[in-house]
């Protein structure tokens, strides 16, 4: 049965990056405008298979990389979580700067790990997936870390990896999270390893993740069933036609329009971030283009690189936050996710912000406590 209610919440930062700063304890909680819960009926339909070995004239059809069938066919496999350097304790817990290996790369994280013994079966682990910041900007103990605490000081080992290309990590930097599986790869990668860390329970993985985190939260979703719930925050989780439409992706003449319309102000205070967007982020539309043709040319193709189009086959339930004044990324994208959902009949919940920004920033500690609350719910099982 499909359930309607009303709620709220809020968060924080994307291209300057979430620099830890503390939000007022004394902040009043606004008034919600809108929020919906979706509970499914029971018996949710088998996702049907977008994947058609359906060849054109003039494009190809794969198999590639980002497939989600392709995804689903590797091998996500486990290394050692090597302490690299203990960090100044938080609140009630301990924070280390850390590495494990992803297809042969050195990957650098940030975990936090509670103070005492951890539960028998071991503490619930949160990985956490951080939104697009120019890779020469990232910065592995600065960015995100308020967001962190939240999570960390609420009993969950939580790990955010610098995804390949950011901060120490090796490998290239790819398409944003959207024209390579790279960053999806690295986060399933540090679930195959944090199995095996001790004190981590490898049945209780819960994931969240900003803006382009919330893509590759999404993604992780229908390839991995590890991943007991997702939170999304001001997520890209469109399908790619909108994706490239909305952030002009395709040509340097393109990426330059969008930044001097959509970003004036952030495109003169925050200059050294948004540098380099259409060659780091965007640059993978052209090459995929070359090979698949347009959506519009090959639709075929584009649909089984979307994970929106298998969300029948999600891990666990979604809890979506956006703002109503979000510059970066629309909030139609969330609500026309929720209608995907309740076409497959899958359970989530969505919270909207009146007049907060991409960070979710007005409303940040009442967004974090609904946060918290979903995962006690769905990954401790409280």
């Amino acid at each position: 049965m499909k359930s309607n209610m009303i709620i709220v919440l809020f968060m924080a930062l994307f291209l300057t990056g979430c620099t830890g700063t503390a939000i007022s304890q004394t902040d009043q909680f606004p008034q919600p405008l809108v929020s919906v819960v979706n509970t499914p009926a029971t018996g949710t339909p088998s996702a049907e298979n977008p994947v058609e070995d359906v060849a054109t004239a003039e494009w190809s059809t794969g198999p590639d990389p980002l497939q989600i069938e392709v995804m689903r066919e590797q091998s996500y496999t486990s290394s050692p979580i090597t302490i690299e350097q203990t960090l100044d304790a938080g609140t009630n817990y301990n924070r280390y700067l850390v590495s494990y290996v992803s297809e042969g790369y050195t990957i650098y994280a940030l975990m936090t790990v509670p103070f005492g013994s951890p539960p028998d079966s071991g503490w619930p682990v949160i990985i956490f997936n951080h939104g697009y910041i120019h890779p020469p900007d990232y910065r592995t103990t600065e960015n995100y870390v308020t967001y962190m605490d939240m999570l960390a000081s609420s009993g969950y080992i939580v790990f955010k990896s610098d995804f390949r290309g950011h901060g120490n990590s090796e490998g290239p930097i790819v398409g944003g999270g959207y024209g390579s599986p790279g960053y999806t790869a690295d986060v399933l990668n540090a679930i195959e390893s944090l199995k095996n860390y001790e004190g981590a329970d490898p049945d209780r993985f819960g994931m969240w993740g900003h803006s382009m985190g919330g893509q590759v939260t999404l993604r992780a979703m229908v390839v991995s069933q590890d991943i007991k719930a997702g939170v999304i925050w001001a997520g890209a989780i469109a399908p790619y036609p909108e994706i490239i439409s909305q952030w002009s992706f395709g040509g340097q003449e393109r990426d330059d329009d969008f930044l001097s319309n959509i970003l004036p102000e952030r495109n003169q205070s925050n200059d050294r971030t948004v540098q380099g967007w259409g060659q780091s982020f965007g640059g993978w539309v052209e090459e995929f283009t070359a090979t698949y043709g347009t959506y519009e040319q090959n639709p075929d193709f584009w649909e089984t690189i979307s994970p929106n189009n298998y969300l029948a086959d999600l891990s666990g339930p979604i809890q979506i936050h956006h703002g109503t004044a979000d510059w970066m990324v629309p909030l139609t994208w969330s609500e026309e996710f929720t209608q995907e959902m309740d076409a497959v009949n899958m359970p989530y919940e969505f919270y909207i912000y009146d007049d907060d920004d991409h960070n979710i920033s007005g409303n940040y500690r009442e967004a974090m406590q609904r946060t918290v609350a979903f995962f006690n719910q769905y990954v401790k099982g409280n």
